[in-house]
């Protein structure tokens, strides 16, 4: 695991290719979120996130990255998680948001709406053929 110093110094990235990668980033997210002070159930909303994040990089684009970067604004601090691929990118980002929507038979399509409802914001930029990239935070209240 990461000491403090290696978490303080920046964002955390996490190359991610295998299932196995998955859950070294659900790990290392729960670890980002406590430093960053989250509570228990809030590290569990965010590693589940990004263990949904990186499945998803591994099930369509085979290769990419999760960067892990603690935020401040307006007196606020939070995480930022950002998940970059150069895979085949998502068609229809909007139909990709809604619950129960999968484009492979072993999904249960709650991946993405489920990035709505956990994070506070959410940026997602695809380009068909390119790949995708999606940045999502988290704030402490």
């Amino acid at each position: 695991m990461m000491n403090d110093n290696e978490i303080s110094q920046g964002a955390v990235s996490i190359l991610v290719s295998e299932q196995e990668d998955s859950f070294s980033a659900l790990l290392t997210a729960r670890e980002v979120a406590r430093h960053a002070g989250f509570d228990g159930a809030n590290e569990v909303l965010i590693a589940t996130v990004v263990s949904e994040l990186a499945t998803n990089i591994i099930r369509y684009a085979k290769s990419g990255k999760i960067l892990l970067r603690i935020i401040h604004k307006d007196g606020l601090s939070g995480l930022e998680v950002k998940a970059i691929d150069e895979g085949p990118g998502i068609h229809n980002i909007e139909l990709a948001m809604t619950d129960n929507y999968t484009t492979t038979k072993d999904s249960l399509g709650l991946g993405l709406s489920s990035l709505k409802r956990i994070m506070d914001e959410y940026e997602i930029q695809s380009v068909p053929g390119k790949g995708t990239s999606i940045t999502a935070r988290k704030w402490r209240k």
